[in-house]
């Protein structure tokens, strides 16, 4: 046995700089603990008011320092991976795995089948063995025209992937590379090939987008595949029938591009839809695409992608697989999470999508055991999704001795047995989604699905490489921001609130830190209390003229100085290092308390009233387009509030609110006899004020002096004034 033979396949480092974070967490702790001493000492004996809202700024302000404890308990303890190709390649390239690679999809008019083929195509042509992969489309829409582009990209694979080989194309997806690619100068043969394919492909997108704007298939189109007629038999989206076509059949000889190398398989699905049955649609459909699959390539490893998230790394495939066969510790990994990026951020990530000190936590869970699954980007152990739990012995896999299971059936045989697996009744008193699959009943069902492996025995990985694995589209309005962080909220406290919880879910399974590191996301929604009170109550006593912080003479101001500025500072300094920017920064902070006040707030009372049987969940997708001058002020950095929405509502009613109260304070110190009476006793609470006016300075604009569509409604203006003065009288006047 050659020595490489006995090297691991990745290789596990602790992150650097430990020492000074802890160090700088051990300060903040000495500070939070000088200011519960300041509230308990000095707590005022008069005045109920006083002594109401004193009591309110002691629980928020616990609230925050827990916290804060809960994401320091997170990172604490970092590690990151390091695969290695080369001793894989050595090792296992004639014994590599069958990969099933599942992408979902659910409406083609918010999901343009443009966008969804671009990701089809980008995990086509990863550099792997294509007669092992074997590509699955979950259309949730069971819509013709997603269907109709699958066949044109069906097509247009016979040319893509040669042509991905033989110019070392990154990224595979064809609009994402043609977007910022150069074509070739020093052949005029490669240049000849290389614009060829960019009109093919621009041909071809033209066909996509025109048949979706008018939203129907030409009838010579429609004649061309058998596949259209399952459509004579669709009553509507929401009532169908199975519908599962092989596109492409990699275990046909003929099945080859235009060099005559094979093909991927390529399989649509669009799962059947009865009223009586209610999922949310990602689960349903993967826990279908599990069935499915495992009859037509039973690929032992599985990678899930959302549909506008396309591969932008073709050796995604073969880091993963480090983790997977490594011999000493990959038999007990259930699945390799990626990070999700985008590739449609601004300069200075206006809404704050790029997750770029976030991401820095997921380190800390995989030391702590592993990072949760958050849905797209994940390579999965098949037995551990299918609900295995965790054996040494039993889970043992001798990777050059497994051997895919080949089926001899027909493709159109293959099409009728699977349609049986891929109906509602199917898993009907059975234990799919419940402990096999993806788990029903919770927007972010991935988050508990990942919990469960993880209780099972299984460890997952986190794993960023340098060139992201996977590129997605992030909102380009505020409001799609804010309702996908609300789904996630309302979701995450859901798992809380249930028998998920991790603290209990988990007990005896998994280690309390990876327990307790759950735990801040899963509180994501609890925020919005302490959120809403810090940035209304002191304003509004200010205007009465409560002190709820020390004077600034006191050297009890300095715990508060030192607690707020040393935090900011290190996150400012963090936020750059990560490769962020100053603006970005501040816009990182504004989107903070946006989402706290927002889409927290809804998420935890339509969690609340969930629970007491007022609602129902209800799965809601983010568009992922958006008309030109939307686009046009996105790539302007300009906010874009051009709609009504109770968001908004609240948004403004805050920022009018800390606006009056900053102006009559700055009023109070100007005209006031004892100015500098004034400044000492209420300084920090004017400054916490002129802070919030500072942050919401985007919203005035778009309240006042905007004359864009994406200025806020008047409707929005005129109650955040009436609401703000109203709320500012009855503080005044009681």
């Amino acid at each position: 046995m050659a020595k490489n033979d006995y090297l691991p396949l990745f290789e596990t480092k602790p992150a650097k700089g430990r020492i000074l974070f802890r160090l700088f967490a051990a300060s903040i702790l000495v500070g939070i603990c000088f200011i519960c001493v300041y509230r308990i000492r000095f707590f005022p004996v008069r005045g109920k008011v006083e002594r109401w809202s004193w009591i309110g700024l002691f629980l928020s302000e616990l609230w925050f320092s827990f916290y804060w404890f809960l994401t320091t308990v997170c990172r604490w303890n970092c590690v990151y991976r390091f695969p290695y190709k080369n001793r894989l390649s050595q090792r296992f390239e004639k014994e590599l795995p069958g990969i099933d690679i599942f992408v979902c999809t659910a409406d083609p008019l918010i999901e343009p089948p443009s966008m969804v083929i671009n990701t089809v195509l980008s995990v086509m042509a990863y550099d792997y063995p294509p007669e092992k992969l074997s590509i699955y489309l979950s259309d949730d829409g069971g819509s013709d025209l997603t269907f109709y582009a699958m066949l044109e990209a069906a097509t247009f694979s016979k040319k893509w992937l040669p042509f991905c080989k033989e110019f070392k194309v990154e990224s595979r997806a064809p609009d994402a590379y043609f977007r910022t690619a150069f074509e070739p100068d020093d052949d005029p043969v490669k240049i000849k090939e290389w614009l060829s394919v960019k009109k093919l492909y621009e041909e071809m997108k033209m066909r996509i987008e025109t048949t979706t704007k008018l939203n129907r298939i030409p009838e010579d189109i429609r004649k061309q595949h058998k596949g259209f007629r399952e459509w004579d038999f669709v009553s509507s989206k929401r009532d169908h029938q199975t519908i599962l076509q092989i596109l492409i059949d990699g275990r046909d000889s003929n099945a080859v591009d235009f060099e005559g190398n094979p093909l991927p398989t390529l399989v649509y699905l669009a799962r059947e839809k009865r009223p009586q049955y209610h999922h949310n649609f990602k689960a349903g459909a993967m826990n279908a695409l599990i069935r499915v699959s495992s009859r037509i390539s039973n690929g032992p490893i599985i990678l899930n992608l959302d549909c506008d998230m396309y591969s932008n790394n073709s050796e995604s495939i073969k880091d993963s697989l480090c983790f997977f066969m490594d011999e000493e510790k990959g038999d007990e990994i259930g699945y390799v999470q990626y990070p999700q990026n985008f590739d449609n951020l601004t300069k200075h990530d206006i809404y704050a999508c790029s997750f770029r000190v976030t991401q820095k936590e997921f380190p800390g869970l995989d030391a702590n055991g592993g990072p949760c699954y958050i849905g797209t980007g994940c390579f999965h152990r098949r037995e551990a999704l299918s609900g295995k739990k965790y054996d040494k012995d039993d889970c043992r896999v001798d990777w050059k001795r497994l051997n895919d299971r080949k089926v001899e059936e027909s493709a159109s045989l293959l099409e009728e047995t699977c349609k049986v697996l891929a109906s509602c009744t199917f898993e009907q008193n059975t234990l799919w989604g419940k402990e096999m699959g993806l788990i029903y009943g919770c927007p972010v069902e991935d988050v508990i699905t990942g919990l469960g492996i993880q209780c099972r025995g299984w460890k997952s990985i986190y794993f960023n490489p340098q060139r992201e694995g996977f590129l997605g589209v992030a909102p380009t309005t505020l409001l799609q921001t804010l309702v996908q962080h609300k789904r996630w909220s309302e979701g995450h406290l859901q798992i809380f609130l249930s028998r998920y919880c991790s603290l209990l879910y988990g007990r005896k399974k998994i280690s309390l830190r990876l327990r307790l590191a759950y735990c801040p996301y899963n509180l994501w929604a609890a925020n919005c209390l302490a959120t809403l009170y810090y940035v209304s109550v002191p304003c509004l006593c200010l205007l009465k003229g409560i002190s709820l912080f020390p004077e600034t003479s006191s050297p009890w101001v300095l715990p508060f100085a030192y607690a707020v500025f040393a935090h900011r500072a290190y996150s400012l300094g963090e936020f750059l290092w990560c490769g962020g920017t100053l603006q970005g920064w501040c816009n990182d902070q504004r989107m903070w308390m946006f989402k706290r006040t927002t889409s927290y707030f809804f998420g935890f009372f339509d969690t609340i009233l969930k629970l007491l049987g007022y609602t129902q969940s209800a799965f809601v997708v983010t568009a992922k387009v958006a008309d030109d001058d939307v686009s046009k002020r996105y790539e302007q950095e300009l906010i874009e509030f051009g709609a009504t929405s109770p968001m908004f509502d609240i948004l403004a009613t805050l920022a009018m609110l800390n606006l009056f109260g900053s102006i009559l304070a700055i009023k109070k110190v100007i005209f006031d006899a004892d100015r500098s009476k004034v400044l000492n006793l209420l300084g920090l609470q004017i400054y916490l004020c002129l802070l919030l006016v500072t942050i919401n300075l985007p919203v005035y604009q778009a309240l006042f002096f905007r004359k864009d569509n994406g200025r806020m409604p008047s409707s929005v203006a005129y109650k955040s004034i009436i609401f703000a003065l109203l709320a500012c009288t009855l503080a005044m006047y009681n």
